[in-house]
């Protein structure tokens, strides 16, 4: 098996160290917790199936999905990630990098395709190599971009076209995204004016500006004002940070509005308001479960193409830095997406 140097740079460590042609390095966690059960290791390189890719991974994300998953605050997670350890020791469900090896029975790619991708059913981003079936989401990077670029168009973008297009809004009705800067709330911005939808935003006073150049119709900085007494109804209330509720949002939806959260809420209310609320024909809470294909991640790449939508990048870290890029996404301050860099 060939092991060529990752994202066109140079790299000896294969001719340092021989058994490295064999393995990869890593982020991997053995038990749930705190970033710190995040360390970096040498593992075994995955080895590609008839239908699978082998991709060299050049950049990943550290985002809610990823942190969710490593901490199981959530206990529900576990019935995903394993009741009591993780089956996935490496997590980075969004990647970035090139084609480094296809398998027998792959017809729609070949090697050094400069490619894209998400998956939060094996995950495999935060190591330099990971194996994934060619009809799952991955894709060719779009032209103009680099891995840094290409890797978050993905993992917030899903999350907010998912719930937008299960509230059913139309061409010129008002949406509220409140939180509207982390890596759900810029996507949805964005993918809400593409529909025609005139998007107010609600954010901080820094990002005002940010959430403008996105195409927001009217800004609102929570910081000076409060966005549940500007007088205006909404079609759809959009919480991309699951910092507001159903009880406080109410007021301002439409006789149908629709109230989405990308958060369960106090007690997990937003699940059983998504239940009962439908019954009454009036306002309600949306819960849908998000999927991520390929036609999904298709449609992602034409919007980037289009110019439509482009992934808000705050900063970056390396892979060794794993443990502070999981504290600053977990401090609720970062502003769209944090890139892991794999290789230099």
């Amino acid at each position: 098996m060939s092991r060529s140097a990752p994202c066109g740079k140079t790299n000896d460590r294969a001719s340092r160290f021989p058994d490295s042609i064999f393995t990869m390095r890593a982020i991997v966690h053995t038990q749930y917790g705190p970033p710190e059960v995040a360390r970096l290791s040498e593992v075994p390189k995955p080895v590609p199936g008839k239908n699978e890719l082998l991709i060299k991974v050049c950049s990943s994300t550290v985002n809610r999905t990823d942190a969710g998953f490593r901490s199981a605050v959530y206990f529900i997670s576990r019935f995903w990630s394993g009741l009591f350890r993780p089956k996935h020791k490496t997590l980075g469900c969004e990647f970035a990098g090139t084609v480094e090896e296809t398998g027998a029975d792959v017809s729609g790619f070949q090697k050094g395709d400069r490619v894209f991708g998400y998956n939060d059913q094996r995950f495999g981003g935060h190591a330099e190599f990971l194996t994934i079936p060619e009809n799952d989401a991955v894709a060719i990077i779009p032209e103009g971009l680099d891995f840094d670029e290409a890797a978050p168009i993905t993992e917030g973008a899903h999350y907010a076209l998912n719930n937008i297009k299960a509230s059913k809004i139309k061409s010129g009705e008002n949406a509220l995204v409140y939180g509207a800067t982390g890596a759900i709330g810029s996507a949805a911005v964005q993918l809400l004016k593409y529909f025609g939808v005139n998007v107010t935003a609600v954010c901080n006073t820094k990002n005002v500006a940010l959430l403008k150049s996105l195409g927001a119709d009217t800004v609102i900085d929570y910081q000076t004002e409060d966005f549940t007494k500007k007088g205006q109804s909404f079609q759809l209330i959009f919480d991309a940070v699951g910092k507001s509720s159903f009880k406080q949002c109410k007021p301002l939806l439409t006789k149908k509005g629709i109230y989405v959260s990308t958060e369960l809420g106090k007690n997990a209310e937003n699940v059983f308001f998504a239940l009962f609320t439908p019954f009454f024909g009036g306002k309600k809470v949306i819960f849908p479960i998000p999927t991520m294909d390929k036609k999904t991640i298709l449609f992602l790449r034409e919007l980037v193409e289009k110019g439509a939508f482009r992934p808000v990048i705050d900063r970056k870290y390396r892979l060794e830095e794993i443990v502070d890029a999981y504290h600053y996404v977990e401090s609720g301050q970062k502003t769209g997406n944090v890139i892991l860099k794999i290789a230099e």
